[in-house]
């Protein structure tokens, strides 16, 4: 036997339900509201039974509550009313609130009614603002660290850039005017030869330690610009398929010097001819730290870089015969300003970030890297690397400049292009003193003038960032096609990231990074002339 509901059972049940509901006849008119609707809108019970359904709406939406009410009579199911809409309600007092409203239609006797179940989504629409609100502040935020480091990498360089090309201008002038000859039967004039030779002796030592400390400068600013750059997430990994053979020569070459100095040999061994796929200039960068650490903290004997296939892709270890690192060291080695053996506040060589950005690039580009170490006998840093496509990699490898450097090089007319006044009055004077001929721009509209103004251009430098948003990339387009020819250029840049991949298939432009040291820089502009 079913038992019949009461009308006092089922109003019952409707007040206690947690939302408001109200029942609509044909015509739009509320024959009962429950209590949660009387409580929410501030009317009694009998000022809104048999009035239009439109009084909990406010006036500006009443024509359209009309015609979708209308239309729902026409359709009648169950379905949420105004989807994609704001839908609001008002109140007795005249106050006004967002809703959600859900319609469905019930079946009496005679007719077909209406049940619209109405929530006040005031809170949840609050919390969606505060959520959009701090989106867009944290958006802002990021933009702004973003503004910043772009200005830091440009700006904060621009004067180490000045020093160290200024260095190099006088260290070569030092050098140029020589000591005196000496006369021993001229007397007094060989004391001033001697003392003129001391003063000669002296100069180069101060020039020496200042170039030391400017070097020093440049890699604790560069260290702190790329840990600044992978926090604020401005580091975006752009993966290719690139060869592992092309980056290893390129660590060969800028390593064997050093290591040399050291008296180290470096071994760099590659027995596996696959590709890598992966970010090829933050690989690159991880290998620079791990090969530069293995360096400093090794007296004597080898640094070996060594690749080897694997089955989940590419093993890459970095092994040396150093110091080692105590087990109870390893957690510590990729804090910032860690260094093995080396108390704080005491003297150092270098700053102990290399580490710290070699994890934060691991993460990154979401690669595995392992150390093992032992006092005494080395470590060794073992990078995994996912496998690439060998064909692809060899289309897109970057080819070398022609080792040849030519032995007179000072006819060449460079233009040089730089908005910085200090940095191109002290590239300019050290070209001057290498013997190149210059002229000098500081837009693109200067530099196109200067290019008409002499017969020739044999060579373009130019700075990434100019002013008023130029480019040093607008630039080489501009004078190439001015030109009519492929002109060789130099982009001296301290935002690597956005200029890289621009020059990698271009065998007549060369990037050199900002601080770049004066030998470095002229080394460049001959292997490129020769090219």
């Amino acid at each position: 036997m079913v038992a019949t509901l009461s009308p006092e059972l089922v109003r019952s049940a409707l007040d206690s339900s947690p939302d408001a509901m109200v029942l609509i006849d044909t015509q739009g008119r509320i024959l009962f509201g429950n209590q949660q609707l009387i409580s929410l809108f501030g009317y009694q019970p009998e000022e809104i039974r048999g009035q239009p359904v439109e009084l909990l709406v406010p006036e500006r939406f009443r024509s359209a509550h009309a015609n979708h009410r209308a239309g729902f009579t026409t359709e009648r199911r169950a379905r949420p009313m105004g989807v994609g809409l704001d839908l609001h309600a008002r109140r007795k007092d005249g106050s006004e609130f967002p809703v959600e409203i859900s319609l469905s239609p019930i079946q009496d006797d005679s007719a077909t009614l209406v049940a619209a179940v109405i929530r006040d989504v005031t809170e949840r629409k609050r919390a969606q603002q505060e959520l959009i609100a701090a989106r867009e502040s944290a958006d802002r935020a990021n933009q702004a660290k973003s503004r910043f480091l772009a200005t830091a990498s440009h700006d904060l360089r621009q004067p180490l850039q000045s020093l160290s090309l200024l260095n190099g201008t006088l260290r070569r002038l030092v050098s140029q005017l020589g000591i005196p000859s000496l006369t021993p039967a001229e007397g007094s004039l060989a004391d001033r030869s001697v003392a003129a030779r001391s003063q000669h002796l002296d100069a180069a030592e101060a020039l020496a330690h200042q170039d030391k400390a400017i070097e020093t400068m440049s890699r604790l600013l560069n260290a702190l610009l790329d840990i600044s750059k992978l926090e604020s997430g401005a580091v975006k990994p752009e993966k290719t398929d690139f060869s592992v053979a092309s980056l290893f020569e390129e660590l060969r070459h800028e390593f064997a010097a050093v290591a040399a100095q050291k008296g180290l040999e470096l071994l760099v061994i590659s027995t596996t001819a696959e590709s890598i796929h992966s970010d090829r200039a933050l690989v690159g960068q991880i290998l620079r730290n791990l090969v530069s650490n293995a360096i400093k903290y090794t007296r004597a004997g080898t640094v070996r870089l060594h690749s080897v296939g694997a089955p989940a892709g590419i093993r890459i270890e970095v092994t040396d015969t150093g110091i080692g690192i105590a087990p109870d060291q390893l957690h510590l080695i990729y804090d910032e300003f860690y260094q093995v053996g080396v108390p704080t506040n005491s003297a150092r060589e270098g700053y102990g970030l290399g580490l710290s950005i070699v994890q934060r690039l691991i993460t990154l580009l979401e690669l595995r890297l392992e150390v093992h170490s032992e006092i005494g006998k080395g470590s060794v840093f073992v990078l995994e690397l996912p496998s690439g496509n060998t064909a692809s990699a060899k289309a897109l490898t970057p080819r070398r400049a022609s080792g040849s450097v030519p032995q007179q090089s000072t006819a060449a007319q460079v233009l040089l292009v730089e908005d910085d006044p200090a940095v191109r009055d002290a590239t300019r004077m050290l070209l001057k003193v290498e013997g190149y001929r210059v002229l000098t721009a500081g837009s693109l509209a200067e530099a196109r003038s200067q290019a008409k103004s002499v017969p020739r251009i044999d060579l373009l430098v130019t700075d990434y960032h100019l002013s008023d948003g130029e480019t040093g990339t607008q630039v080489i387009s501009a004078l190439r096609e001015d030109l009519g020819t492929q002109l060789k250029a130099v982009l001296i840049t301290g935002d690597t990231s956005s200029a890289v991949r621009e020059l990698q298939r271009d065998e007549r432009l060369r990037l050199a990074r900002k601080p770049i040291r004066a030998e470095e820089l002229l080394a460049l502009l001959k292997s490129l002339l020769a090219s």
